[in-house]
């Protein structure tokens, strides 16, 4: 239990310490030259809450309990990219399916930052669980 505790709690940080840089840095700049008028104002900071912890319980469900049980911190990286490309893949897609003002610029750099944020988090929360124990 400790193992679980500890992967969930350290895949949370990594993910949202990188989530903030790269939201700011990498995908906040492309989503400004397409949909910036469509910001809420006020950032609702509820929503953002519950996606994060329950993405976050949905990824160490499906990736890094399977890579802890069988000691295997790489098949957490892998898994856990395939695992954000399907989930930011879904919503950029989708989005670009039914929404006027959404690109494909906004579709790639989501999708590639979303696969490579799980990916590094779940795996770093896997390494950081195997340390603790």
């Amino acid at each position: 239990m400790i193992q679980i505790l500890s992967a969930y709690v350290a895949t949370t940080i990594v993910f949202l310490g990188l989530d903030i840089l790269g939201l700011r840095f990498i995908v906040k700049p492309v989503f400004d030259r397409h949909i910036s008028d469509l910001y809420a104002d006020p950032f609702r900071m509820g929503p953002a809450a519950i996606f994060y912890l329950a993405y976050v319980a949905g990824a160490i469900y499906l990736v890094s309990l399977p890579a802890l049980r069988n000691d295997a911190p790489l098949q957490a990286l892998v898994n856990g990219a395939v695992l954000g490309a399907l989930a930011y893949g879904t919503y950029e897609f989708t989005s670009l399916a039914v929404m006027r003002d959404w690109s494909w610029e906004q579709v790639i750099t989501d999708t590639l930052w979303g696969t490579v944020l799980t990916g590094v988090s779940v795996w770093a929360g896997v390494m950081i669980a195997r340390w603790i124990g």
